[in-house]
C-alpha cells in the first residue's frame, strides 16, 4: 500500500480516527465490519466529509449507497481489500452529427450528471460535452449538443440577477438558430425559475427545458442520465415550444413527463417523481424516442428566430403565507422595509383574518400591490363568496384567479420591473400570458392516490401485480 501518511485518514479526527488506528485500516479499505450489536457490514471506506463529525466511519456498500457506523459501536473490522477511487469522469470528444439538431444546454449549478467528492461530500458537476458524453453516451443519437456554464449556484440562490441573465442567453440562443434549449437546474426551485422564464421568453419557436435530477449520478437509483436522455430528446425534436420541465413521471424509470412552467411544483422532497402538474394536467410524456402529448393546447415549434424577451425584475415582491392568528406586523415590516408587492397565500377561497384588515388596507393605500392566491395549490380564489373576502377586495386587495403562490409572486416582480401604475400591474397580473390562468380545471386536474381509499388500491392492483 502507497498510501501518503497524511491520505490515510481522509477527513477522519477524533473518534473515528482513533477507530480506523486502533483497528490498523484506512481509507478506501475494503472491509468487513461487525457491530457491537450483531450487525455485520461490507463496504468500502470512504474519506469523510470536512464539515461532518468525528463520530461515524462511513462504508460504500455493494448496492451502492452509503452507511454511517458509530465509531464506538464497531467491535471489528477486517480489511480484506483496498480501492482508490477515481473521480475524474471520462471524457470524450462529442460526436458531431451535421443531420441532427443542434440543442444548447445552459448549466445554472445542477447536477444532471456528477460525481461525488468524498473529501468534501460536495457533488461536483459533469458539464462540458466531452464529459456528459462520457457519462450519458445516448446523447450523441439525439442531437448536436454545446455547453454554456452561466452559473453554479444552488437553486436556493437563484433569483433576479441570474433570471434575467438566463432569459437574456436563451433570447440569443434562439437567435442563433439551436433547434432547442435545455437548461440544468437544481431541483428545489425549478418551479419558481421555469415560471419566470415563461414570462420573460414569450413567443419562443422553440422548447426550452428546465431540467434536475434528485438523486445525483453516483447513487445506483439516480434519476439524472434519464431526465437528461428525455429533456434532451424533447429540446432537439419535440414540437411543444415552451418554457417546460421534465422530470420522471412515476417513481419507477419508465418516463419522463413534460410539465408547463406556469402550473408546475414540486411537490415531495426526495421522490424522483417530485414534480406535479397543479389545475391542470401535463402537456406530454417522453418515453426513449416517443413523446406522446396529452393535449394540443400548447404553443407549437415554429421555423423562425422570434422570440419576445422582457427580462425584467423588481425584487421588492413578498409572499406571505397566512396562517392562524397572523399578526399585523408580519404585513408592517414589509411596508417598513420597502416592499411594492405582496402575495398571500389565503386560507379556503382566499382568507385571512380580521385583525390583517387595518394594516392591508394602508398597504393598498400607500401603493403596496397586494394580490390573493390560494394555499391549497389546486382550486381559484372565489372572494365573492364569503363576506371575508368581499371586505378584504373593498380593502384593495386582488383576487388573482387560479395563479399558484409561486407563479403569482415571480410575475409580480416581472409586472412590477415595468410599471408601478396600478391599474396596469393589475391588468398585466391577471392577462394569461402562458396559462398561469385558465377558465377552468379539467375533471382530471386534481388526483391524489391517497393510499387506503378502497377504489384506489382497487385500481392499482390492478396495474401493479
Amino acid at each position: 500500500m502507497t498510501t501518503a501518511a497524511s491520505d490515510k485518514y481522509k477527513g477522519y479526527r477524533n473518534q473515528g480516527k482513533a477507530k480506523l488506528v486502533e483497528q490498523g485500516v484506512e481509507v478506501w479499505s475494503d472491509v468487513e465490519v461487525d457491530t457491537t450489536n450483531g450487525g455485520h457490514f461490507r463496504g468500502l471506506i470512504l474519506p469523510r466529509s470536512e464539515t461532518a463529525d468525528d463520530l461515524h466511519i462511513v462504508l460504500k456498500l455493494a448496492s451502492g449507497y452509503n452507511v454511517g457506523l458509530r465509531a464506538d459501536k464497531i467491535a471489528s473490522m477486517r480489511q480484506v481489500g483496498y480501492r482508490a477511487a477515481n473521480y475524474k469522469i471520462p471524457e470524450k470528444d462529442f460526436p458531431h452529427d451535421p443531420g441532427k439538431p443542434k440543442v444548447k444546454l445552459f448549466g445554472t449549478g445542477g447536477t444532471i450528471a456528477s460525481r461525488l467528492d468524498y473529501r468534501t461530500g460536495a457533488v461536483i458537476p459533469a458539464f462540458s460535452p466531452g464529459e456528459l458524453y462520457g457519462s450519458v453516451p445516448e446523447l450523441a443519437d439525439i442531437c448536436n449538443l454545446e455547453t454554456e456554464k452561466l452559473f453554479a449556484v444552488f437553486s436556493e440562490n437563484m433569483g433576479p440577477e441570474q433570471y434575467i441573465t438566463t432569459a437574456i442567453r436563451c433570447g440569443e440562443a434562439i437567435e442563433q438558430g439551436y433547434s432547442g434549449i435545455v437548461i440544468g437546474h437544481g431541483t428545489d426551485t425549478m418551479h419558481h425559475t421555469s415560471a419566470v422564464l415563461s414570462f420573460m421568453v414569450q413567443n419562443s419557436p422553440i422548447p426550452i427545458v428546465m431540467v434536475g435530477s434528485q438523486r445525483s449520478s453516483d447513487r445506483p437509483s439516480s434519476d439524472a442520465a434519464r431526465n437528461l436522455i428525455h429533456s434532451t430528446h424533447a429540446a432537439a425534436h419535440g414540437d411543444i415550444a415552451e418554457v417546460l420541465v421534465c422530470m420522471f413521471g412515476p417513481t419507477s424509470d419508465n418516463y419522463n413527463l413534460l410539465h408547463r412552467g406556469t402550473r408546475v411544483r414540486k411537490m415531495h422532497s426526495s421522490y424522483r417523481s417530485t414534480f406535479r402538474t397543479l389545475s391542470a394536467t401535463p402537456l406530454a410524456r417522453v418515453e426513449g424516442r416517443k413523446i406522446e402529448t396529452f393535449t394540443d393546447d400548447y404553443n407549437h415549434r415554429r421555423a423562425d428566430r422570434k422570440a419576445t424577451v422582457k427580462a425584467v425584475f423588481d425584487d421588492r415582491v413578498a409572499i406571505v403565507y397566512y396562517y392562524p392568528n397572523m399578526k399585523p406586523d408580519i404585513i408592517q415590516s414589509l411596508m417598513d422595509n420597502g416592499y411594492k408587492g405582496i402575495i398571500i397565500a389565503g386560507t379556503g377561497l382566499g382568507h385571512v383574518n380580521k385583525p390583517l384588515y387595518d394594516v392591508l388596507g394602508r398597504a393598498c393605500k400607500a401603493g403596496i400591490h397586494v394580490f390573493m392566491t390560494v394555499q391549497t395549490m389546486w382550486g381559484f380564489v372565489q372572494m365573492y363568496v364569503y363576506e371575508t373576502g368581499r371586505e378584504l377586495m373593498q380593502l384593495g386587495v386582488v383576487p388573482a384567479s387560479n395563479m399558484l403562490p409561486e407563479v403569482a409572486y415571480v410575475k409580480l416582480g416581472w409586472v412590477l420591473g415595468q410599471t408601478h401604475e396600478k391599474d396596469e400591474v393589475q391588468r398585466l397580473m391577471l392577462t394569461p400570458v402562458n396559462r398561469e390562468i385558465t377558465d377552468r380545471e379539467p375533471y382530471n386536474g386534481y388526483m391524489i392516490l391517497q393510499g387506503g381509499i378502497p377504489e384506489v388500491e382497487a385500481a392499482l392492483a390492478k396495474l401493479w401485480k
